[in-house]
């Protein structure tokens, strides 16, 4: 199942932190995609990621993770992106 994990890290003013907390996020398999959201929020996409080991991996990199969101990833297709339907 695709899933989007959102953990919160604390890495606001730390480049290096940063580029730690996306590397370790990246390592793990089954990984698609990870983003940095506002600088506090990893968000990362992926098929069959175990979450709370990632969670803790980026723990003991960082010294800080939250397990914020776990849900389903839900594609949008072209033929409903965009369209309003009309009452």
């Amino acid at each position: 199942m695709k899933q989007t994990i959102v953990i919160k890290v604390d890495v606001i003013n730390c480049n290096n932190c940063r580029a730690k907390a996306m590397e370790t996020a990246n390592d793990m398999d089954g990984i698609e995609s990870v983003r940095l959201v506002n600088r506090e929020n990893i968000v990362v996409t992926g098929d069959g990621v175990d979450a709370a080991k990632l969670c803790s991996k980026l723990k003991k990199k960082l010294g800080f993770a939250s397990l914020e969101i776990v849900k389903e990833f839900k594609e949008t297709t072209e033929d409903n992106y965009g369209t309003n339907p009309t009452p």
